[in-house]
């Protein structure tokens, strides 16, 4: 019922200490009210009868029966009570109270009826004369030796009550002041024997807190000393074995903490134990809901399951390649049995090996992609060369056309050759930009200029949406410049005839720009001028739209728009190397539009 000791000791006591003397105060409240009412009816009977002998000798001098109102007044002022002269009749012959003869016959009285009976009555009920609960007490008075009627003296049990309870009043005063004085005493016998174990108790609760015991200090020589001295020899063996564990253990958490390789332990019943954090990002779930979990219920990945459960059937470690489409991982997972160290207990490592996968495809795509950029040219030139090695030298005309061919392909080959050193110089930071403050409208208007010819030839329609007025920025104007034109191109190239492409400028707060590639958690909000490029063309599927930026990469799988393919990886990086970046967003057969932003000036 009640948790603490002291509470258990002291509440039974002090109830019962309150239960005896309270009892004893009302027992003697009781004694002594019925004591007071004893020695008050004592009085009231003493002075009834000397009231009666003073009446005798009155009547006794006045053989006649008058009205004794003035009389009974006299004497119940002196008895400080009410007096009533009746005769044995009935008749109210004396009140000092009211008129007598308006009085009725009080022959039915109880004390009355005694009192002629037996000489003496008492009772206690509502008088309606005085209109409260009175007490009577009666004696009837002789006269020549016969009885001539009944005198009776009442006292409201107001004022006796009154009295009655101012003793009371001090009885239970003194009963709770004892009982108080008690109970206090009570508390400090009880507080001061529980100490050590209330000492006991707070350093345990510190220990579940802080995994530390504290010493502890006792004053009295009895049986809590020695538990107290028992106590701080265990908490001095417990905090050494907790320092070291805590110590292994900070290093275990720093470890799995700052690795970025995924770590699960399992334990002998399948459930998961421990969690690193790199484990629950790969699989975009958090410790608290794989913890406690199965291997099934936590990762929900069958693959994990047969690798865990050959490892623990081998007790072998077991490797195998797991792909994530939803977070486009591919992960390499190792489940090793724990051994002696911690038996049962499985440890599931996960590797990271989507970047290294992204760059060997990328590697391996880019040596395609160069290689097929490299044979076509390469194919003509043999081809042309070998015609002119067959004969066609002789005819002039045919040998100046194939010169000609030969030297568009070599052009072709050193364009190449050029954006390529260019790029690599680009990547390596080793191009050094002429950055200065310069207004967007001059960099979009001259972009456009260079390009509003083909535009025209291929039946396209530039729309310029480039305030005037929009604040400077920060860039290279030359190099700026080039990445606008690549954009334009791109869009004169993929966007049928009759087409519209809308080059636009703007202002805008970087916490505002949504997509793909921008995050509010990896940039702070800024003020930037964001350049697009929109056009209504033929569109990027959305497989490709990640890798367009790559170097040679074309999202016409059979290469036929033309181009390097290095137009957008030169485009991002100058827009990277300004401190900006590039997007894009495109739905298929809808258009496409190209983003990138500058820091203003």
């Amino acid at each position: 019922m009640f948790r603490s000791i002291r509470l258990r000791i002291a509440i039974p006591v002090a109830l019962l200490i309150l239960i005896v003397i309270l009892g004893m105060g009302i027992y003697l409240s009781n004694i002594l009210r019925g004591q007071y009412l004893q020695s008050l009816e004592s009085q009231m009977a003493s002075q009834a009868f000397l009231i009666s002998e003073l009446l005798a000798e009155k009547l006794s001098s006045n053989p006649q029966t008058p009205l004794l109102d003035e009389f009974a007044a006299e004497l119940a002022e002196m008895a400080s009570a009410r007096l009533t002269i009746i005769t044995t009749d009935g008749v109210v012959i004396g009140e000092s109270s009211k008129d007598s003869s308006v009085m009725e016959n009080h022959l039915n009285r109880p004390e009355v009826i005694s009192a002629l009976n037996i000489g003496y009555g008492s009772d206690t009920r509502f008088s309606r004369t005085s209109g409260v609960n009175t007490f009577y007490v009666s004696v009837r008075f002789p006269r020549s030796g016969e009885t001539m009627g009944v005198v009776r003296l009442a006292r409201p049990l107001v004022d006796i009550e009154t009295d009655i309870a101012e003793l009371q009043r001090v009885i239970m005063g003194i009963s709770l002041v004892a009982a108080t004085i008690a109970i206090i005493i009570l508390a400090v016998i009880v507080n001061k024997t529980t100490q050590p174990i209330r000492q006991l108790t707070e350093t345990a609760m510190k220990f579940a807190q802080s995994q530390q015991l504290d010493r502890l200090e006792s004053a009295e020589d009895d049986e809590g000393r020695q538990l107290v001295q028992a106590f701080n020899i265990m908490a001095m063996r417990v905090n050494s074995q907790t320092s070291l564990a805590e110590v292994e253990r900070n290093k275990l958490a720093a470890v799995l903490k700052e690795m970025t390789d995924g770590v699960v332990i399992i334990d002998a019943e399948g459930y998961i134990s421990i969690v690193n954090q790199a484990a629950a990002k790969m699989f975009a779930l958090t410790r608290e809901r794989m913890l406690g979990k199965t291997v099934a219920e936590g990762f929900r990945q069958h693959v994990l399951v047969d690798l865990w459960t050959r490892c623990v059937e081998t007790r072998s470690t077991q490797i195998t390649l797991l792909e994530i489409p939803l977070n486009r991982l591919y992960l390499q997972c190792i489940a090793t049995p724990l051994g002696a160290t911690m038996p049962g207990y499985t440890m599931l490592l996960f590797q990271n090996l989507t970047q290294q996968r992204f760059l060997e495809n990328v590697r391996r795509d880019f040596i395609s992609n160069l290689s097929h950029e490299l044979r076509t040219p390469l194919a003509s030139l043999k081809a042309l060369t070998e015609t002119l090695q067959e004969g066609a030298l002789e005819d002039p005309p045919a040998a100046h056309r194939f010169l000609q061919r030969m030297d568009a392909e070599v052009d072709a080959l050193s364009q190449m050759v050029s954006e390529l050193l260019e790029l690599a110089r680009i990547e390596s930071g080793r191009v050094p930009l002429n950055m200065q403050p310069v207004s967007p409208s001059l960099v979009v208007n001259n972009a456009v200029e260079r390009l509003r010819l083909q535009a025209e030839r291929a039946n396209l329609e530039i729309i310029l949406e480039c305030a005037d007025d929009l604040p400077e920025i920060l860039a290279d104007p030359p190099r700026l410049e080039q990445v606008i034109v690549n954009l334009l191109h791109n869009a004169i190239k993929f966007t049928p005839t009759g087409g519209s492409i809308f080059l636009a400028a703007r202002q805008e707060d970087t916490s505002v720009l949504q997509h793909a590639s921008l995050g509010a958690e990896d940039m702070p909000a800024k003020d930037v001028l964001v350049f697009s490029v929109r056009d209504t063309g033929i569109g990027i599927q959305s497989d490709d739209l990640p890798r367009i930026f790559e170097r040679f990469y074309k999202a016409d799988r059979a290469r036929s728009s033309g181009g390097t393919g290095l137009g957008l990886a030169i485009a991002r990086h100058t827009v990277e190397a300004h401190g900006g970046e590039i997007w894009a967003e495109s739905k298929e057969g809808l258009g496409s539009t190209f983003y990138f932003y500058i820091p203003l000036a």
